[in-house]
């Protein structure tokens, strides 16, 4: 992928990060997935007061787009910050995020992380070595 199609999934994910309910962490995640048909999926961390419930960006845009048809995917942006300072450090997604890109995306998934200044690029496979799953339960 070309630094100028990950600059655009970027912006997706700013985007998407001003529709984040927040209001318990204070932290604003936005994400933008791009399904292999070129469509862009997007989500915001939603969070809930007993915090089990909350979901995170990442799943928000996996889940959209698995409803949707989709099942092939080449990248994922993902973006946040404090809700009061905006996007100021790099945010990879956690493990239960991880654990369904495995689920969803090849392990050459494009994992695209933007701190507001630059960007950092890394494959699922290399932040999540190792991963569970369909294989394992053969």
């Amino acid at each position: 992928m070309k630094d100028n199609e990950r600059k655009k999934l970027i912006e997706a994910a700013v985007e998407a990060r001003e529709n984040s309910y927040s209001p318990y962490s204070g932290f604003s995640v936005g994400a933008a997935l791009l399904s292999a048909s070129g469509k862009v999926y997007t989500g915001a961390n939603i969070e809930s007061a007993s915090y089990t419930p909350t979901v995170c960006a990442e799943r928000v845009a996996f889940f959209t787009a698995v409803h949707s048809g989709e099942r092939d995917f080449s990248a994922i942006a993902i973006v946040g910050g404090s809700s009061e300072k905006g996007i100021s450090s790099f945010t990879p997604p956690c493990g239960v995020c991880r654990q369904v890109m495995a689920e969803f995306a090849k392990a050459d998934l494009e994992i695209i992380l933007y701190d507001g200044k630059e960007m950092k690029v890394f494959t699922l496979s290399e932040l999540l070595p190792m991963g569970f799953g369909k294989s394992n339960l053969e």
